[in-house]
C-alpha cells in the first residue's frame, strides 16, 4: 500500500488537539514552565491514536534542547514509554539546533525550532504526555500542538510506540585506539558485550528507527562499527548483524556531507579536520522494520572491534506489546552536557607531544620511525 493510498477513505473517528492556545482568546498561544516543574501536555482519557506533535520553545537555557525531558505513558502505566531529551527526541543532537527532515520526524524552519513527530501512537485507556523543565532556568514560553484521533477502539494488535535516549563516553576495547589497522594488525570482535547500546527490549514488536550522534574527539573515520540485532535472545552473531556505520545509515565510503532522505540521511556533519567532530546520522526502518517475538538487543560497534573513543548519544524508535521493561532513569543533568570541543589549540598540542616523542629536530609529521 502506497503512502496515499487509503486517504480518501472515510474513517469512522473523531478528529481532537491539546494544545498551548491562549484560553483567553488573547495571543499569548503558550504555556510556561518553571525551573524543576514538570508540565503536563496531554491527559488524554479516551481511545485513539496520536497522530502528530509540533513543538517550539522559547527558552533562556542554552541547553535546553538536552535539559527539558519528555516522556510519554500510555494506557495508565506508571513507567514511561518514552523518554529522552526532547531535542535528540526530535532529531536535534547536542543541545543545538539545526534544520532536519525525515518522513516521520523533521525539525523544521526557522532554523530547525518547529519540532514535528508523525509517529502514529495508539492508546486505548488514556495517554499521558509530559515534560521536565531539568533546568536552572524558566521557559517563558513553550508552545505545542498535540493532534490525535478518538476511535472506538484500536485493533488487538496494535503496538504501544516507544522511544529510549542513551548516551555513553565510550573507551577502546583495547589499549590503543587502532582503528584502520594503524597500529599494527586489527583486533578482532566476536561479541556484542562492549557495542554502544541503542536499546535492550523484552517483548513483542518491531524495531523501526534510531537518531545516532556522535561526537569524535579525534579526526579519524568513527564509522567502522558493525551495528548488531540479536532478535529472541540469540547468540552472536545473530539475524542481523551489519557491515559499518555508514552503511547501517544506508550510505557508503565515509560520509562527510549532508544528505536527507525520507528514511535515511546526515543532518548534520563536522567541518573540522577530517571527521572530527559531530555528526548526526538518522535511519528509519519504515520499509523493513526489525520484527522479534520475545526481546530484541540493538547495538553497534564504536569503531571496528570497539576501539575508539566517542561520545555517542541516540534515541531508539520502536512499537512493542506492554508492559515493557522499565527505562534506567535518566542520567542527571551534569551527565546530559556535551564534551568540550577538541581545537586547533588541541591539535597542536598532540604534535608537540609526538615530536617530544621522537627527539624533536626537523619533523614533518608523518614519520612513522
Amino acid at each position: 500500500m502506497g503512502l496515499l493510498d487509503g486517504l480518501y477513505r472515510f474513517q469512522n473517528c473523531r478528529t481532537l488537539r491539546v494544545s498551548s492556545y491562549d484560553r483567553s482568546g488573547g495571543n499569548a498561544d503558550y504555556i510556561q514552565i518553571k525551573a524543576g516543574e514538570t508540565a503536563v501536555l496531554a491527559d488524554l482519557l479516551n481511545t485513539g491514536i496520536i497522530k502528530h506533535i509540533w513543538i517550539t520553545i522559547n527558552a533562556k537555557d542554552p541547553m535546553y534542547n538536552r535539559n527539558l525531558i519528555l516522556r510519554m505513558y500510555w494506557d495508565g502505566e506508571l513507567e514511561p514509554s518514552v523518554q529522552s531529551p526532547i531535542g535528540d527526541f526530535f532529531g536535534q543532537g547536542w543541545g543545538e539546533n539545526y534544520l532536519f527532515a525525515s518522513l516521520p520526524m523533521a525539525a523544521a524552519p526557522a532554523g530547525g525550532r518547529g519540532l514535528n513527530c508523525y509517529f502514529p501512537m495508539p492508546f486505548t485507556q488514556g495517554a499521558k504526555i509530559t515534560l521536565e523543565n531539568d533546568s536552572e532556568l524558566d521557559v517563558p514560553s513553550f508552545y505545542y500542538y498535540i493532534d490525535y484521533e478518538e476511535h472506538a477502539s484500536i485493533p488487538d494488535d496494535a503496538g504501544r510506540f516507544h522511544a529510549w535516549w542513551n548516551r555513553e563516553i565510550t573507551e577502546p576495547s583495547c589499549e590503543q585506539e587502532n582503528e584502520w589497522g594503524l597500529m599494527g594488525e586489527p583486533p578482532k570482535n566476536q561479541s556484542d558485550a562492549g557495542n554502544y547500546l541503542f536499546a535492550e527490549i523484552k517483548g513483542r514488536g518491531h524495531f523501526v528507527g534510531v537518531n545516532y550522534y556522535v561526537d569524535s574527539p579525534g579526526p579519524m573515520w568513527y564509522g567502522e562499527g558493525d551495528d548488531m540485532f540479536m532478535v529472541d535472545g540469540e547468540p552472536w552473531p545473530g539475524s542481523l548483524h551489519g557491515t559499518g556505520t555508514e552503511d547501517f545509515f544506508n550510505s557508503s565510503w565515509c560520509p562527510n556531507e549532508l544528505y536527507t532522505h525520507p528514511y535515511f540521511g546526515y543532518a548534520r556533519v563536522p567541518d573540522k579536520l577530517g571527521f572530527m567532530g559531530r555528526t548526526h546520522c538518522y535511519r528509519f526502518l519504515l520499509e523493513d522494520a526489525i520484527h522479534f517475538r520475545k526481546s530484541l538487543r540493538s547495538s553497534i560497534e564504536h569503531g571496528h572491534a570497539n576501539v575508539l573513543t566517542l561520545d555517542i548519544a541516540s534515541v531508539a524508535y520502536w512499537y512493542q506489546s506492554e508492559p515493557h521493561k522499565a527505562f534506567p532513569a535518566i542520567p542527571q543533568r551534569s551527565l546530559r552536557q556535551n564534551m568540550p570541543a577538541i581545537t586547533a589549540s588541541d591539535v597542536h598540542r598532540w604534535r608537540d607531544a609526538w615530536r617530544n616523542s621522537k627527539g624533536s629536530g626537523k619533523l614533518w609529521g608523518n614519520e612513522l620511525d
